[in-house]
């Protein structure tokens, strides 16, 4: 979940929000943490204790409804991995000169060939956890070099002098919204560390998996308003990327490409996979060419990239798209946690249920503001 998590949309994020809020960006990031592990909490508790995937729950709280849940997951999923693409293109870019555009689609053909061969899927995940402590420990170095001023961070953490709706909704959107709070759920029940019993070690993968994507999005932060602070412009067109060129110079530039790109491929790769467990059930023809499903779905993602283009714009349109899907979700499950027929003897603990229920009702506030903020543009 945390790997799915630190895709390239939460590096573009993080660096784009920090440059345009400053130091009060670590409000949002407090906020956000709290709304995502108590949404995270709630989901894998209730999935992990009903024992069934998502959208069977939702089919069993009102009959249909679980073709909604999935079709909207599966929409976000797929505006994801348009995201995931244009990051992996970015991380390309950065490497090696090539055009964002040609980038994506050598991404893609490699996501592809990971999904046919069997025994690359095993490299790549090597790969991935290799390059996922390769950023943490880079974010690290900028901090080193980019001495931000932490006080002020911290003070604005608690005391913000800017606030934006659109910031908190796509930073939740980008770390537990859509897919990627189910990619964990899910890979919990295929693994059965499911039921009652399993509850503390349920809560625990919840909340470390929370802590992890938390602790990279802090480091990053600071990393960025450290270069910020010393009032470098970062460039629109690759936020993150010129967050780490302007403190660690050209190497950090290219080991950020190859992180960028290694969050990218992952993140491509983990979005299919999950998006098309959530139609497999719609027909019989999807469980039988699941492996060709999932590849078509990477093709289809790489081509509407390819057409749209803007990839630091959808990076962020995405994580605000699937922060909208959120709070549905999260509102059929807390419905689902009383209904025996479903959770059978389990009693869902009040304060989850009301902790829970705030998190729908702020989500469906800030989903409004920020349509408003949109519009007002």
């Amino acid at each position: 979940m945390a790997t799915s998590a630190i895709g390239p949309g939460f590096l573009t994020q993080t660096a784009l929000f920090t440059a345009q809020l400053g130091a009060s960006f670590g409000f949002v990031i407090l906020i956000s943490v709290v709304l995502d592990a108590i949404a995270q909490v709630n989901i894998w508790r209730i999935i992990c204790v009903a024992d069934q995937p998502a959208q069977d729950i939702a089919n069993k709280v009102m009959p249909g409804l679980g073709y909604v849940v999935s079709f909207l997951v599966f929409l976000g999923g797929m505006a994801f991995n348009i995201g995931n693409i244009a990051g992996a293109g970015l991380g390309l870019n950065v490497l090696f000169g090539i055009t964002v555009q040609q980038g994506a689609a050598m991404s893609a053909i490699i996501a592809i060939g990971i999904f046919v061969y069997k025994e690359a899927g095993k490299a790549m995940d090597l790969f991935a956890k290799t390059l996922g402590l390769l950023k943490i420990l880079l974010a690290l170095f900028v901090v080193y070099i980019s001495s931000p001023p932490i006080g002020e961070a911290a003070l604005r953490t608690f005391v913000p002098l800017k606030f934006s709706f659109t910031a908190v909704l796509t930073i939740v959107g980008g770390t537990v919204g859509g897919y990627i709070t189910f990619a964990g759920a899910h890979r919990l029940l295929d693994a059965r560390i499911t039921g009652q019993a399993n509850l503390p070690a349920i809560n625990r993968g919840a909340l470390s998996a929370i802590g992890l994507a938390s602790v990279m999005r802090v480091l990053l932060f600071i990393a960025a308003f450290g270069v910020v602070a010393a009032g470098n412009k970062l460039d629109p067109g690759n936020p993150a990327a010129s967050v780490f060129r302007i403190a660690g110079g050209q190497y950090g530039y290219k080991l950020f490409g190859l992180a960028m790109w290694a969050a990218g491929i992952s993140s491509v790769v983990g979005s299919a996979y999950t998006s098309v467990s959530f139609i497999k059930s719609f027909h019989p023809v999807i469980l039988k060419f699941n492996r060709q499903v999932t590849i078509c779905f990477i093709i289809i993602s790489c081509i509407i990239f390819e057409i749209i283009g803007k990839p630091v714009k959808t990076l962020v349109a995405v994580g605000a798209i699937n922060g909208f899907i959120l709070p549905l979700s999260l509102g059929i499950m807390l419905v689902a946690a009383y209904q025996s027929k479903i959770v059978h003897h389990y009693k869902q603990p009040l304060w989850l249920t009301i902790l829970g229920v705030a998190v729908v009702g702020t989500m469906t506030w800030m989903s409004c503001g920020a349509i408003l903020q949109m519009m007002g543009h």
